[in-house]
């Protein structure tokens, strides 16, 4: 049985561009940049606070490429902040489009869009 989810496989158009979006304005922090030699990177992210999953950042052209079978659309990512209105706030003096706060049976939560 599966107890954790490790890494979410994030395809992007510019991952230095996607780099810089997640640590300098949503304040994750980047675990690894690695290269294979063979022209494949892939970087890792994560929150800055010890998490058990992070976001892995690929090449989407590369891996359109080579895995012409996956589905490379834009995934929804929930996250979860024991300050929305801060966080909110935050993102939004950053320049990030952020939506509305909306109350769901869950929970207040924004949609957030790099």
């Amino acid at each position: 049985m599966i107890n954790v989810v490790s890494q979410i496989m994030l395809y992007v158009n510019n991952q230095d561009e996607a780099v810089t979006f997640w640590t300098e304005k949503a304040g994750f922090v980047m675990k690894a940049d690695e290269n294979n030699g063979q022209g494949m990177r892939w970087i890792e992210i994560a929150p800055a606070n010890d998490v058990e999953t992070s976001i892995v950042l690929h090449d989407k052209a590369l891996i359109a490429k080579m895995s012409p079978e996956l589905n490379l659309g834009t995934p929804s990512l929930m996250f979860f902040t024991d300050n929305l209105d801060n966080l909110y706030q935050n993102l939004s003096n950053k320049n990030v489009t952020v939506g509305e706060i909306v109350n769901m049976p869950s929970g207040r939560g924004v949609q957030l869009c790099g």
